[in-house]
């Protein structure tokens, strides 16, 4: 039977905008009769797997989501080392193409018409293919043949390709399951988006001519203490990970303790919204995976979210666990506001 480790996450910010939507403002959603602050399962992806501590803890094994695969990893080389145009524009235009439709638009910029027209992941192992074809491509100073230019693969896909997956239209058969599952950070409460009116002054302004502001300008904000559910297949990591134990262990690891102590970055110089988790639940076990979101359906409400936030997250499990009749589970908890629990241990808990 497969092997799911659910995480369940709370975690507090003071006011910030972590995360806009079209007009700047930030997101929200109706959720139990009342609006809650919301932040993107993709704003939190994003954050996570381009952040320092991930990268740190995973590097070499991690690839890049782009669609200027046949710019900077073809063109711009060929371009360097003096490859006439023809001949670097043409490997592009073939290299990328592997990867998705090219836009080709109408009297468009070379490069503009060199990028594909969706995001893809690409393994660092099919990163390193493209450069030493390029490097022969330089050397030979040539164009690739079809068959030198059949760059994707099924192995050593890249930790962040197992974790969230790869969608290829026009090569399916090299499409990639993710792994791991993340909700959308809800707040736990009902929330009123705030306008933070503000001016900057012109450092050289000569204040008996013109003391005014230089600029002015409104910008939403909120405070929320949010729920956040992540779910891995640790089966399905470890098959796409071409059945490394222990590179399987260390990206749990990693990716545990990044969504623990990594926030998104919308506004961080307005507002230093950076937190940790206050409050973490870790689940290990067979049966089919559930998010506790359920506990706050009902807004919290009062003076002190996160012990009650804890205490109906707990109470949430317990329910399942009683209705349900599932005993096979283990669980880890940390708990900050009681000083309860390690990062050390929890980290242990998941990697095993």
């Amino acid at each position: 039977m497969t092997t799911f480790i659910q995480l369940h996450l709370l975690t507090a910010y003071a006011p910030s905008n972590l995360n806009r939507d079209d007009s700047g403002r930030p997101k929200t959603a109706l959720m139990g009769g009342v609006d809650r602050l919301r932040v993107s399962s993709q704003s939190l992806k994003r954050a996570w797997r381009t952040s320092e501590s991930f990268a740190g803890a995973m590097a070499g094994h991690i690839g890049q989501r782009t669609r200027r695969i046949g710019v900077e990893y073809v063109y711009k080389p060929m371009q360097a080392a003096n490859i006439a145009e023809k001949i670097a524009k043409s490997a592009a235009e073939k290299i990328a193409s592997q990867f998705g439709k090219l836009k080709n638009e109408k009297n468009g910029p070379v490069e503009k018409n060199l990028e594909i027209e969706q995001l893809v992941h690409i393994s660092n192992h099919e990163i390193e293919l493209i450069n030493q074809l390029v490097s022969t491509l330089i050397a030979e100073n040539r164009e690739p043949v079809d068959d030198e230019v059949k760059l994707l693969r099924k192995e050593q896909r890249s930790v962040d390709m197992a974790l969230f997956g790869r969608m290829l239209a026009s090569s399916p058969e090299f499409n990639v399951e993710a792994a791991c599952q993340v909700s959308h950070a809800l707040g736990v409460s009902a929330v009123t988006i705030e306008d933070d009116f503000f001016t900057a002054v012109d450092d050289l302004n000569n204040k008996d001519i013109d003391s005014g502001s230089a600029h002015m300008g409104e910008q939403g904000f909120a405070s929320a203490l949010f729920y956040t559910y992540i779910c891995i297949s640790r089966d399905l990591l470890l098959e796409n990970l071409g059945g490394d134990e222990e590179l399987t262990g260390r990206v749990i690891a990693a990716l545990t303790e990044t969504t623990m102590t990594v926030s998104p970055g919308g506004k961080q110089n307005s507002f230093a919204s950076r937190a940790y988790a206050s409050y973490a639940l870790a689940e290990k076990g067979n049966q089919q995976p559930r998010s506790l979101a359920v506990a706050f359906f009902q807004p919290v409400r009062g003076d002190n979210h996160v012990p009650v936030a804890i205490e109906r997250l707990q109470q949430q499990l317990d329910n399942f666990k009683r209705a349900y009749d599932q005993r096979a589970s283990s669980e880890y908890e940390l708990n900050v506001d009681k000083g309860e629990g390690s990062l050390s241990a929890l980290l242990e808990f998941v990697r095993q």
